[in-house]
């Protein structure tokens, strides 16, 4: 079954059978190209769905197979998530939520986000930077399991998301912290700065940072000292923590394992009161 089609790039639901034992199946994704993918896409598909390969948490998704046979294009394989992606399950819940404010709680939001900090401190200590975490990159399942993935064809299924300042690479602009913007410097930190945005998603349900800034002028924005705006209905305490990991000195954002720490005590603080 068909999920996502981009200019170059599809994903489908599929089944993985067992050589050794046919009646073993597995539910995946498939991530592929179409025909026409030229072999710059190809190329980028393959290294960019290779960046998790080899790590392994509770709250990542790497991929288990890759596929490439001669005169057929080649097919990435992860483990299917049933509620897909992350960013598109937000906005559903927008619009469950107009009819039923218990749709998904804050609760439940925070412990995703915990998730996500707990995945990407995991790769902090492994010395991975991600350079593209996002709502986008994530998935979900029925018992609201979070998992991280690569970024391979979100340009494609996502274009709304990059943009390109000139210099022929589309890039997570809205998510990029200000040394990453300027300088192209990646580390821990800059992957901290995306992930309060990505905390920012979450607590809108899946909105679009930064929607009103033209992306080439996010950099000077940022300098000037903006940022996003508190959401609707977001604790100052958990806005504080997206404030912390926006903060313009790499040096002073937290660490992973701290947004961990912190998140999961305001998580234990929401349940005393429901």
């Amino acid at each position: 079954d068909l999920l996502f089609a981009g200019t170059f790039g599809r994903i489908f639901h599929g089944i993985l059978i067992e050589e050794k034992d046919p009646s073993k199946e597995k539910q995946v994704f498939v991530k592929t190209v179409k025909d026409q993918a030229s072999e710059v896409q190809v190329t980028m598909m393959l290294t960019e769905s290779c960046k998790l390969r080899g790590l392994h948490h509770r709250n990542l998704l790497p991929i288990t197979h890759v596929c490439i046979e001669e005169g057929e294009k080649p097919m990435v394989l992860l483990p299917y998530m049933n509620w897909g992606n992350l960013k598109l399950f937000l906005r559903q819940c927008k619009l469950v939520e107009a009819n039923n404010p218990q749709a998904i709680s804050q609760q439940d939001l925070v412990h995703m986000a915990i998730q996500i900090a707990c995945g990407m401190s995991y790769l902090a200590r492994r010395e991975v930077i991600h350079r593209d975490l996002a709502a986008r990159n994530c998935v979900i399942d029925e018992a609201l399991q979070v998992k991280i993935t690569d970024n391979a064809l979100s340009r494609d299924l996502f274009p709304m998301d990059y943009h390109c300042l000139g210099d022929n690479e589309n890039r997570p602009v809205r998510w990029m912290a200000l040394e990453s913007l300027v300088n192209n410097e990646f580390s821990s930190a800059s992957d901290v700065w995306a992930f309060g945005v990505t905390l920012w998603e979450l607590m809108t349900l899946g909105q679009t940072p930064y929607v009103d800034i033209d992306p080439f002028e996010m950099a000077a924005y940022l300098k000037d000292g903006y940022r996003i705006a508190q959401p609707i209905n977001c604790p100052d305490e958990l806005f504080a923590v997206m404030a912390c990991c926006w903060a313009l000195d790499p040096e002073e954002r937290p660490k992973f394992q701290q947004l961990v720490q912190c998140l999961t005590e305001f998580h234990a603080a929401l349940g005393a009161y429901v």
